[in-house]
């Protein structure tokens, strides 16, 4: 273990590298992030900003690198390999359960309500009975001040209220880490 690392890292990345064709996005960059830490990555527009948090949750996979979400690698580039060894399809899913994400976007489902866009993910992923969601779903409502909009469809509310219910949605999975990108 690192001097920078401890018990306590929830996010560690050494030396990650991406490309897009000839593009080099991500040249060497490395991050620790322990539990309870705030970071904020700052560059200009097409600097990578979220490409690397997309790295991190996997919608786009580094080419050289190692990322470990919570102790567990979710893949490593092995001494003189040409590119990076994701782990097995079933780890990476559990470790990515601890992981959250609001995207640019918001990326809210249309055609749900509020409240069916706060529980599709715990009852579709992570096995979640309804009853036993809405309960919390309902009271994330509450701490994002839209408890009365849950019967509303994302089209009926403002840009703002629409950023809130996407960070109500990517609490609702309980995550261990959540990223943010630009909202």
């Amino acid at each position: 273990m690192a001097d920078t690392e401890t018990k306590d890292t929830m996010l560690r990345m050494r030396g990650i590298h991406k490309s897009f064709g000839d593009l080099s996005v991500l040249r060497g960059i490395d991050l620790t992030l322990a539990r309870g830490e705030v970071l904020a990555i700052i560059g200009s527009s097409g600097s990578g900003k979220s490409t690397l948090l997309r790295c991190i949750n996997r919608l786009e996979t580094i080419d050289r690198g190692d990322i470990t979400i919570g102790g567990e690698v979710l893949c490593h580039t092995p001494d003189g390999a040409a590119s990076a060894t994701y782990a097995e399809a079933a780890d990476v899913r559990r470790i990515l359960m601890a992981t959250g994400m609001v995207f640019q976007q918001f990326n809210l489902f249309p055609h749900m309500t509020v409240i069916e866009n706060l529980i599709e993910a715990p009852i579709h992923v992570k096995g979640m009975r309804r009853d036993e969601i809405l309960p919390y779903a309902r009271d994330l409502l509450k701490k994002v001040g839209l408890f009365d909009r849950e019967n509303y469809y994302p089209s009926q509310l403002s840009g703002g209220q629409q950023q809130r219910v996407a960070i109500a949605r990517a609490l609702a999975m309980k995550p261990d880490i959540m990223l943010f990108d630009e909202p």
